[in-house]
């Protein structure tokens, strides 16, 4: 289940298409086509509107979807049909975007209030099969894989370290049971004795991921589709509707089509980053080929552990450096 702010986003931002003047109106009116709530998903609403407490994110989101209800490159003025609301459904095939909403069977709306995550999947998924196929996927422990003896280390070290936690002596005998409370022991920070531990594993993790990265996209020879990927650049365009830190973000994304029109990539390069986990940084030039400026998009990858240290597999985190409106790609709502 998304959480309140979440759905509060989400679903504001399909209200502000509907037509009404106010988000109010449109919560007592309930409009049809918003056709995936259900009486509960309008009390949810209707609640937090009157508690306060997400009155920004109501009037932000609302305000994105008004604008992409009159915008020349989005609804034009026409009122939608239906507005389908994807809530907490998984995606049930291999999905490019990160689609909230579909409006009239055609729109496609991502929300991202104050988020600059592009991609979280899989270590393998990502550095291996360079975002091929479904994201997301899980698969075997990606640390120690390439960084087994500085793994192994680090464990040593923190065990040590909470020598009031009953564990394992080796790494590879850590169950499900004691990953957690090893994690929530954790929570607050490393053990002082295992810092020189961390900063060895971080770099080595960082370092042979990076080698790792730039191998796989040597041997695809093809940069320009990683880069469409972690972009979620796909077969269709859609729209982001939402915030950064400095703005409103109201986007059109283009498809690879669109962008082989009006850019050509010069250089994509990866390298480790320090940093007090394991970071791989990516670097990608491109040329406009109307007037050749060259403009750079620059982001970073986080290869973090799920739920908490050593709670879970390991899963890789991109996020866009970049502002979002200075990607080439990523068109202004007009």
């Amino acid at each position: 289940m998304p959480s309140l702010r979440t759905t509060v986003t989400e679903l504001a931002t399909g209200l502000g298409m509907t037509g009404h003047a106010s988000l109010d109106e449109a919560l007592d009116a309930r409009p049809e086509s918003m056709v995936s709530l259900a009486p509960e998903h309008w009390s949810l609403l209707e609640r937090a509107n009157r508690g306060g407490a997400h009155r920004l994110d109501f009037f932000t989101a609302f305000s994105n979807g008004q604008a992409f209800l009159r915008a020349d490159n989005g609804l034009r003025n026409r009122l939608p049909i239906s507005i389908e609301w994807k809530g907490s459904q998984r995606a049930p095939g291999d999905e490019v975007a990160p689609i909230d909403l579909r409006v009239d069977h055609v729109y496609l709306v991502s929300c991202k209030y104050l988020s600059t995550i592009l991609v979280n999947a899989s270590p393998r998924h990502l550095f291996d099969d360079l975002l091929r196929g479904p994201h997301g996927r899980r698969s075997g422990d990606w640390y120690a894989d390439v960084a087994p003896a500085e793994y192994a280390s680090l464990y040593d070290a923190v065990r040590r370290g909470v020598a009031d936690v009953d564990l394992p002596v080796r790494l590879d005998r850590l169950e499900s049971a004691e990953r957690a409370l090893l994690a929530e022991r954790l929570k607050p920070g490393w053990p002082p004795e295992a810092a020189g531990a961390v900063a060895a594993f971080s770099s080595a993790v960082a370092t042979a991921t990076a080698e790792r990265w730039h191998g796989a996209l040597e041997r695809a020879g093809d940069k320009e589709a990683m880069l469409w990927r972690l972009l979620r650049m796909g077969s269709a365009p859609y729209f982001v509707l939402g915030t950064s830190p400095r703005r409103s973000l109201r986007l059109r994304i283009a498809t690879p089509w669109d962008w082989r029109q009006s850019y050509r990539l010069l250089n994509f390069e990866v390298a480790a980053k320090p940093g007090g986990q394991p970071l791989v940084a990516w670097r990608a030039e491109v040329r406009h080929v109307h007037d050749a400026s060259v403009a750079t998009i620059e982001g970073h990858i986080e290869v973090r552990w799920s739920h908490g240290r050593f709670g879970g597999p390991p899963e890789a985190k991109a996020y866009l450096d970049t502002p979002h409106e200075l990607v080439p790609g990523y068109f202004a709502l007009t």
